[in-house]
């Protein structure tokens, strides 16, 4: 591929999804594309890049945009953030929004519906402590074909196995031909929606929690700023986002500041994070409700239980 062709498809992917593509990783266009090419009855790269030239073919667009979008995603990813929402965000919520019952999510980057899936069964495995409170999770991504997945809830075995814990899969999934399908109850928690973080947000409406994790990372950082600007403006002042283990708001953002102690948790500049009272200074410690508490330990979803239900009831 000639260094022009390579800049016209960074340009394109960059204006189109806001992915930075590096030289470095030229070598991902032939192995994405070339499908691409083929479904299109197209020779190979150079066709397909002479066809995006020539053609205003939306449909070709969006379709090359998509096969450059990563889609890797399994349930509890990382662990570490599904339980600060459920031990310390969680919470902190129940008690802030006693009078409303009702806690609003989205998740930015949903991808084939992992993410939203496993926020889904922690909020169902505090339903019972939380009688009448109303839960709704809306997952977006910028691809039509993988929030199709998402939709159907259906899963291989290699893909339930990576990271959902035992109990789980038995109690929210059953089993369809050779793969695994999640429980409806959860399916109907959650909207999937296509959407692309470019794009104005303001239609999307308030979220209390917002998990954009794992997206930032393929961003400049003008396009970061913006993106975080425009979350910022959707959350009340102790909403919360959430990040990837490898992104930060660090020299990025003023909108928002970490919670202390928790990382890849951030609450907005100048609001209520949780365990604080409105006005006081950053505070690592987690509020306790008497719907929900945060202060004894639970264990990890990922980790292995000393019990043989990790969910037990206390």
């Amino acid at each position: 591929m000639s260094p022009d062709d390579f800049d016209f498809i960074a340009g394109l992917l960059r204006q189109e999804s806001g992915l930075v593509l590096t030289p470095d990783k030229a070598y991902l266009l032939e192995s994405r594309l070339m499908p691409v090419a083929r479904k299109r009855g197209l020779k190979g790269l150079p066709e397909l890049i002479l066809a995006l030239r020539t053609k205003r073919d939306v449909a070709l667009v969006t379709e090359v945009t998509e096969a450059m979008t990563t889609n890797e995603s399994f349930f509890f990813r990382d662990v570490t953030p599904f339980d600060h929402f459920r031990d310390i965000v969680l919470p902190h919520l129940v008690q802030t929004r006693g009078a409303k019952k009702s806690i609003r999510i989205w998740c930015a980057a949903a991808s084939s519906g992992q993410e939203p899936y496993s926020l889904a069964m922690v909020l169902k495995e505090a339903s019972a402590k939380l009688p009448g409170w109303k839960f709704e999770i809306l997952g977006t991504d910028i691809s039509k074909e993988i929030l199709e997945k998402a939709k159907a809830g259906l899963y291989s075995q290699f893909e339930v196995q990576r990271g959902l814990p035992i109990q789980l899969m038995v109690k929210y999934f059953q089993k369809r031909d050779d793969q695994w399908q999640i429980d409806p109850a959860l399916r109907a928690m959650i909207t999937f929606k296509e959407f692309n973080l470019l794009h104005d947000m303001k239609a999307m409406g308030k979220f209390d929690v917002v998990f954009c994790r794992n997206v930032l990372i393929y961003f400049d950082p003008p396009t970061k700023a913006k993106v975080l600007a425009n979350v910022a403006s959707l959350m009340p002042s102790d909403g919360i986002l959430f990040l990837g283990g490898a992104e930060t708001v660090l020299g990025v953002s003023d909108k928002f500041r970490p919670l202390p102690g928790h990382r890849g948790v951030y609450g907005l500049e100048g609001g209520v994070l949780p365990g604080q009272s409105v006005g006081a200074s950053p505070a690592p410690a987690a509020a306790s409700s008497p719907a929900v508490s945060a202060a004894a330990p639970r264990p990890a979803f990922g980790a292995t239980p000393p019990k043989p239900n990790p969910f037990k009831k206390d």
